[in-house]
């Protein structure tokens, strides 16, 4: 199989891959065509169907396996298909497994490590409220260790949202130990905490795109909420406390115009948003330098929108 993370500009490709989206649009001299999506457990790639009407395009859907062939272009510093010829095939003829993509990671192994860590929260309000949702919450922690973080961009993959929350909560234990005057069972908590929202932000794969509730209100929102709902049913948890870390929740990505109700006001929240940050612009970073962009023989990949700049391999 010709995965999509090999593929590269100038080939002539014929491969079944998993149609993640289609819709229909319009060119400006007002033809129709397809906007397509096809994915497999390396990454996604973008396609078109110029004339949808020609012979060799049969009917397909969103979420169906399809053999396609067509020529890889480069567009917009992105690798694209134009689609020839498309056809359906059964689920029965191809492995579910490589169309899925996942983290590198033992998620067992993972999830063992982030439950150390909600041991080793000594204030037992926020002790008790990270075993209701992570060690009683059977349902809620098998979804948070198998889901997403994200669409695109970071960790969009099985495994992607544990494996970026455990990252987080290591980075934060290790300003704690910096930085003495960190509260660390305030920041280790909202560490942990910090994306739950994104478990129903986000459905499952194969679509791995946002839920209704996850356009209107955000992971950002929705996880504080959820704290609250926690909080209702510990006895007198402390009001300060609960602000305090709700408040780290609704500030970790640091600014307004990024999506954040709150900006940090407690030192908790900052290192929380240096940490979310940090983990999520390496991984981009990492992401980038390991997808189907072509290099030139001085590394240079090219612009890459997110950084704003034109990016280079690392000499070796």
């Amino acid at each position: 199989m010709k995965f999509i993370e090999a593929l590269r500009e100038g080939e002539r490709v014929q491969e079944v891959y998993l149609c993640k989206q289609k819709t229909t649009a319009m060119t400006k001299t007002g033809k129709e065509y397809e906007n397509v999506i096809l994915q497999d457990k390396t990454g996604s790639l973008d396609a078109k169907i110029w004339d949808p009407g020609s012979m060799g395009i049969d009917d397909f859907e969103a979420l169906d396996y399809v053999e396609v062939g067509g020529d890889i272009s480069m567009y917009n510093g992105q690798l694209q298909m134009s689609i020839k010829r498309a056809r359906k095939v059964s689920e029965s003829d191809v492995n579910p497994a490589d169309y899925l993509p996942c983290t590198d990671q033992n998620m067992d192994d993972m999830m063992a490590e982030l439950l150390k860590f909600v041991v080793s929260v000594e204030n037992p309000y926020y002790k008790q409220l990270l075993t209701s949702l992570f060690i009683d919450n059977k349902e809620f922690s098998q979804a948070f260790k198998k889901h997403s973080a994200a669409k695109s961009v970071h960790h969009g993959f099985i495994g992607g949202l544990l494996e970026h929350t455990l990252s987080v909560t290591k980075l934060c234990d290790f300003y704690t130990k910096q930085y003495p005057l960190l509260n660390r069972d305030l920041l280790i908590t909202a560490a942990i905490c910090h994306d739950i929202g994104k478990v129903y932000e986000l459905s499952d794969f194969p679509m791995n795109d946002y839920t209704d509730a996850g356009q209107l209100l955000g992971h950002i929102v929705m996880g504080s909420e959820m704290i609250s709902d926690i909080i209702k049913t510990i006895p007198e948890f402390p009001k300060k406390m609960a602000n305090e870390l709700k408040h780290c929740i609704l500030a970790h990505h640091g600014e307004l115009e990024y999506g954040s109700p709150k900006k940090p006001a407690l030192i908790e929240a900052l290192a929380l948003n240096f940490a979310d940050n940090t983990d999520a612009k390496l991984q981009t970073m990492k992401e980038f330098l390991n997808s189907n962009v072509t290099a030139t023989e001085d590394q240079w990949l090219g612009y890459n929108r997110l950084f704003e700049s034109n990016i280079r391999k690392t000499s070796k």
